[in-house]
């Protein structure tokens, strides 16, 4: 199959998939009574949504597996190796992109976790802070291995060309900190309906983009399929949600992001392809900076007194939930302004 195709077929499986599979993963959810439990602390409104079928995020990662599984197969079958292509190193990009996916995999599987102990015992708390953080430590150092094996310790800078990261330690040390912090981020992204698939749709698009730039197909066709797949979700997550993806289909989405960046060897450009991310993750980092600084300058005059909060509420979509945007507002937006940082991306790494 010519490129062009490749990349149609990949989109349009990957959507019919995650869509249809919509027809029968949501009513079995809702058999097992895997419904969401809703915080306390969040926004009022949201109580209306306690007992939604959680753990969604099945549809799309099946559909991305499959979708690329019988897209590279067939290319294979008709003698064209798709992922190794154009490299003088083909082994090296298959291990980016298929360890990738097995990370990505790996924190579905730990959201898996995490939602069902929350589904189990009808409460917000999963996995501990600590149990994820090991477990992701862990997931994490596997994937940083699987890359120094493959010979994989340099990326791209736009107008720099490839830098090498000096040592294994500061590379181990860097992409520790891109994994946790991504996944996270993109966990954060996921609290309003549709939000978070919306906005890794424009992100998708913009790594097929750039996957394609770098003539790296392999990765611009699991691209596109992440594109189909997030997009035939949302049939089902756009507001009013019939399911939310739940930590199972966030986290997949985080590992997903972080595997493509570095498919593409250029880790750094998820802070501009992934801006809305980036702007989440940082937003609740920010928020609880900024509380626990004023409430130790306040306790100096009043041992009762307690802290301010910068926006109303974190992450910051809700900031704007509770400002009176609505759900499906704070979802074109925030998607549009990814598409544009995404768009950015793409010109940085075309002209650099």
């Amino acid at each position: 199959m010519n490129t062009v195709v490749n990349y149609i077929v990949a989109i349009v499986l990957s959507f019919l998939i995650s869509a249809l599979l919509g027809y029968v993963v949501v009513p079995w959810l809702h058999k097992l009574k895997f419904g969401q439990t809703i915080l306390d602390i969040g926004p009022n409104w949201h109580k209306n949504k306690q007992g939604t079928p959680t753990m969604g995020g099945i549809m799309f990662i099946i559909s991305v597996i499959v979708t690329t599984a019988v897209v590279i197969g067939l290319n294979l079958i008709l003698g064209k190796d798709v992922v190794g292509m154009g490299s003088p190193v083909p082994d090296s990009l298959k291990v980016k992109l298929y360890a990738g996916i097995v990370l990505a995999l790996g924190f579905g599987l730990i959201g898996f976790a995490d939602d069902y102990i929350k589904v189990v015992k009808k409460q917000n708390e999963g996995l501990t802070v600590i149990q994820k953080t090991l477990l992701q430590l862990a997931l994490s150092a596997a994937y940083i291995v699987s890359l120094s094996l493959s010979g994989d310790q340099f990326m791209f800078i736009p107008f720099k060309g490839n830098v090498t990261y000096g040592s294994p330690i500061i590379f181990a040390i860097f992409t520790v900190i891109v994994i946790y912090a991504t996944v996270n981020a993109v966990n954060f992204t996921d609290g309003v309906d549709g939000l978070c698939a919306s906005v890794t749709v424009t992100a998708a698009l913009s790594f097929a983009v750039m996957a394609a730039l770098r003539h790296y197909m392999g990765a611009s066709l699991v691209s596109c399929a992440l594109l189909g797949a997030c997009a035939g979700y949302l049939i089902w997550n756009w507001h009013p949600a019939k399911c939310f993806m739940g930590d199972t289909g966030s986290m997949f989405l985080g590992g997903m992001i972080v595997a493509l960046a570095y498919a593409i060897d250029c880790p750094l450009i998820l802070l501009v392809a992934g801006f809305v991310y980036v702007l989440e993750g940082l937003s609740d980092v920010v928020q609880i900076g900024y509380f626990k600084v004023t409430k130790r300058i306040a306790r100096r005059k009043d041992s009762k007194a307690t802290g301010k909060r910068l926006l109303k509420m974190a992450p910051i979509h809700h900031h704007f939930e509770k400002s009176g945007w609505s759900e499906v507002k704070i979802v074109i937006v925030f998607s549009l302004v990814n598409l544009l940082a995404g768009a950015l991306a793409c010109l940085l790494i075309k002209f650099g």
